[in-house]
């Protein structure tokens, strides 16, 4: 679900004054106490019986300006998958001069014994650790003592931190459910903040307030605007496949600076941009703009790889391959580059060195391309009401060819022409040019997976079935079908493996085609023998046919899905099973004819079978005609997916006729 963007105006706010307090420390009830399980989710394996934080900018005693975040949380613990909510860890940032800080910790495991008297046993400063993470993050944790299924755990702590400019955010979801979930942010009038709501889940508290003169420095004073947000009966947020970053649907509030007074000498400073002045940050920026204008130090070098080419699409698919076969990437993720002269010269490179490099290259062959800032899928949707150039982590490539844009991507050399990895797919980008204003362009592929198995085979006495397997991946499944073969030093250790994996297939011989041209389809033809299994007896033979991507598992489990299911593309995939039968042989249960349609033609999944004399037909056929699925279309995919389930786990008889 989009989220949703509200702004506060610190100074528009009402006046009226909020009471909104944490609750009391360590006063669980006789309710608590005998809960066994969360009636609004049983299978909750633990639940936050109530949570609160606070949040404020203020002044320490040493003049100095600090954020101050209190948090504080009470969970039920119901089973043994239920304790590891009792391990805590906090995180701290080190920085060069000031760091974050953490005290105040206290904590209380309540239970109660086998004749109902409560224990309670507090956390000792013994029990908590600092370790260091890396060079910019320590950690503090604890673990809760004497926990066990049935404990009510409770804890709280202080975390005081210099970056106030990054005030605190607060997610109301997480893995368990919450009953009651409160946060209080306090934020002096010299800031402006911007709020961000996300997720689909409505605030059943939204005050705000003014708090009269509680900042003060140096003679300077300014009220707060003091915020309440709550959420009571959260359901817990579960993570399932074809997603993308949870932080896109986590019911949350997140905070962005936008503007601010200095509180020292009052000189205001206005963050937030229009794009019109970003764009004309972005192209003097060394990092980026000044960057992509160096393709001057290509033409020489490809030259002659676009000489003979007879249009701009040659010369614009010459360049890409040139790039991909001289600049291998780092795994490193970035959007500008120090030097794209020093990556290409060097043969690595972030992907921010590679496409920027990529987009020079393009431009010395006279090819009209730009430059497309996105954020990757793991990363997070954009926000496009403001520019945040942090919310960007990735830049792609846009050549603009015969009324035809394509979007590239270099950094994998496995990737077709105009074809882009799946981390890329995720929404929209900003299409930055160094002569129009920049504007929002869908990152979408013209690609999708598409898969066809056949096989033909005649069935022996001997229970053999001897005959021929051919498969065709094209688009995105030839791109994945790439992937693995190139894992190994040559096709034949590719098709080697794979028949050591199958114990009753055995390749007699074999065909590969297609694999170093990357727009072509990958044809994979195999002569087999397999073995069929007996039954019982000599009078009946079974087999599954669906020897290669059986789908054994729904990846759809949950109930309800509040996010949607996005694949990144459509996918087209095609089983057909044809058999030749000895005399005297017949199916015992010949599958049965079916099609299940997903609403408003968004796919299918169908099945049909036929027979003509000793000769039968099987074909499955499942269809994805779309990247994205609402979460009101759950459901139909996660029946659709049973009946996939269903049907190709079942074993062909094969028997003698009477």
């Amino acid at each position: 679900m989009k989220s949703a963007l509200f702004t506060f105006i610190l100074f528009l706010i009402s006046s009226l004054a909020l009471n909104a307090q944490d609750f009391q420390f360590g006063n669980s009830n006789q309710d608590e106490f005998n809960m066994k399980k969360y009636a609004k989710d049983t299978s909750a394996h633990a639940v936050v019986l109530n949570e609160f934080g606070d949040a404020r900018i203020t002044m320490t005693s040493n003049d100095d300006i600090r954020l101050v975040y209190k948090y504080h949380v009470r969970i039920k613990i119901f089973d043994n998958e239920g304790l590891k909510h009792g391990t805590v860890e906090i995180p701290l940032y080190i920085g060069k001069q000031v760091w974050e800080e953490v005290d105040d910790i206290e904590g209380i495991t309540i239970s109660t014994d086998a004749s109902g008297a409560v224990k309670t046993q507090e956390l000792k400063k013994a029990q908590i650790f600092t370790v260091d993470l890396n060079k910019t993050y320590k950690a503090v944790r604890f673990a809760m003592p004497a926990l066990v299924a049935g404990s009510i755990i409770e804890y709280r702590y202080t975390v005081t931190t210099p970056y106030f400019e990054d005030f605190h955010d607060w997610q109301f979801q997480s893995d368990i459910p919450k009953v009651k979930s409160q946060y209080e942010a306090h934020i002096p009038g010299f800031w402006q903040f911007n709020a961000l709501k996300r997720g689909y889940l409505e605030l059943t508290t939204n005050q705000s307030s003014i708090d009269r003169e509680c900042f003060s420095v140096r003679g300077s004073k300014a009220d707060c605007a003091h915020f309440v947000y709550g959420m009571k009966d959260i359901p817990a947020f579960i993570e399932e496949d074809y997603m993308t970053a949870p932080k896109n649907f986590i019911s949350a509030i997140y905070f962005e600076l936008y503007e601010y007074s200095n509180p020292y000498d009052g000189v205001k400073t206005r963050l937030a941009k229009e794009w019109k002045d970003v764009d004309n940050q972005l192209k003097r920026d060394e990092y980026f703009g000044l960057q992509i204008k160096k393709k001057d130090i290509f033409k020489d070098k490809i030259a002659a790889i676009i000489a003979g080419q007879p249009d701009e699409l040659g010369r614009a698919k010459a360049v890409y391959a040139f790039i991909q076969k001289n600049m291998k990437w780092n795994d490193f993720i970035g959007f500008g580059s120090e030097s794209v002269r020093k990556a290409f010269d060097a043969h690595t490179g972030t992907s921010g060195d590679i496409n920027l490099a990529l987009v020079a290259a393009l431009a010395s062959a006279n090819i009209n391309v730009e430059a497309v800032l996105i954020s990757t899928r793991s990363h997070g949707e954009v926000n496009k009401l403001y520019p945040v150039i942090t919310e960007f982590n990735y830049v792609l490539a846009k050549a603009n060819i015969d009324g035809k844009s394509y979007l590239l991507d270099a950094t994998d050399p496995l990737l077709a022409f105009g074809m882009l990895p799946m981390r890329c797919l995720n929404d929209q980008g900003r299409v930055m040019s160094l002569d129009k204003p920049s504007y929002w362009i869908d990152i979408k592929t013209p690609n999708s997976q598409s898969i066809t198995r056949v096989l033909d085979l005649a069935l022996n006495t001997d229970g053999k079935l001897k005959g021929k397997i051919t498969f065709y991946s094209k688009g995105y499944s030839g791109y994945q079908k790439r992937q693995a073969i190139k894992k190994f030093n040559s096709v034949d250790e590719y098709v080697e493996n794979m028949d050591e994996k199958l114990p009753k297939i055995k390749i007699k011989n074999f065909t590969v085609s297609g694999v170093d041209t990357l727009d072509a389809t990958i044809s994979e033809v195999y002569e087999v023998e397999i073995d069929a299994y007996e039954s019982m007896n000599h009078e009946k033979l079974s087999f599954n046919p669906f020897i290669f991507g059986q789908i054994t598992t729904n990846p759809f489990k949950l109930n309800e899905r509040s996010y949607p299911v996005d694949w990144g593309m459509p996918s087209d995939e095609r089983f057909i099973l044809n058999v030749k039968l000895p005399d005297g042989y017949t199916i015992e249960n010949p599958p049965q004819n079916t099609t299940v349609a997903l609403p408003n033609q968004g796919g299918l999944f169908a099945v049909v079978y036929s027979a003509v004399d000793n000769t039968f037909s099987l074909s499955h056929v499942t269809q994805f005609r779309k990247s994205i699925y609402m979460p009101q279309e759950y459901p139909y995919l996660k029946e659709l997916y049973n009946k996939i389930i269903l049907s190709e786990k079942s074993e062909m008889i094969f028997k003698k006729k009477i």
